[in-house]
């Protein structure tokens, strides 16, 4: 986000996982999630300090503040905080014009998205996040929000918490039309669908591996991957809507 407003060249230090866009593969790394050098950072002396809280020891965190150093926190938990950490990381960077303009159109354009499928039949859905162990998302998780505007019928919405651990069985037991699986190959290889030919997905090939980064970062990309899940259940929905006129 900060570079798509136009802050990027101010970047002096990144964690281990940025990777987007191509220029910021080359920036400085100071750690990840086993940890974060704090000397280096005390020696690059940043005037900003952007993190994500769910993603880095609170002990750190706080240490980083004694020393004096200004940190915020950018941790997106809607879809619409997307659009308000953009203006807020604008202000905070001197690049508000970019920043309110992106968030503006970012804002049109989930509304659009909303729109598009708000009248769409429902699909019952199977969000694969991780198959060792077989691990799905539930209501108030991100990825259901993305699902919601997609107008997805979740069959785990209901779990008790929003990152649920499933089994085999419960999946056949709910029998969904749709198997959607992050692109990681661990995630793929984890586990075979095909002998199971109780789920219609299996049965109608609606068997579909996306983009992990689009749809698991919280950014204006956010919108590519809403894009990329609302096909394919149009996918499914035209393939069910031929076999029924057969």
């Amino acid at each position: 986000m900060l570079f798509a407003i136009g802050a990027g060249d101010t970047i002096i230090a990144t964690s281990d996982s940025a990777d987007f866009p191509e220029e910021a593969k080359v920036i400085p790394r100071v750690g990840g999630f086993y940890g974060i050098q704090i000397e280096k950072i005390i020696e690059l002396n940043p005037d900003l300090i952007v993190t994500w809280k769910g993603g880095n020891n609170v002990e750190t965190l706080d240490r980083l503040t004694s020393l004096g150093f200004t940190l915020v926190n950018s941790d997106p938990k809607t879809l619409a905080d997307v659009a308000r950490d953009l203006e807020r990381l604008g202000q905070l960077t001197g690049h508000e014009a970019q920043a309110n303009k992106l968030a503006k159109n970012y804002r049109q354009q989930l509304s659009l998205l909303r729109q598009e499928n708000a009248a769409k039949a429902d699909v019952k859905v199977f969000y694969q996040l991780w198959s060792t162990p077989l691990m799905t998302v539930a209501k108030n998780s991100w990825i259901q929000q993305i699902i919601d505007v997609c107008h997805g019928q979740n069959i785990f919405y209901a779990a008790e918490n929003e990152y649920p651990q499933v089994s085999v069985e419960s999946v056949l037991l709910k029998a969904p039309d749709v198997i959607l699986q992050s692109q990681d190959e661990g995630n793929i290889i984890g586990i075979d669908w095909s002998p199971w030919h109780e789920i219609p997905a299996v049965i109608n090939k609606h068997i579909y591996q996306l983009d992990a980064d689009l749809l698991h970062r919280p950014s204006l990309r956010t919108l590519l991957g809403i894009k990329t899940l609302c096909d394919v259940l149009d996918d499914a929905r035209s393939t069910e809507s031929t076999s029924v006129v057969n």
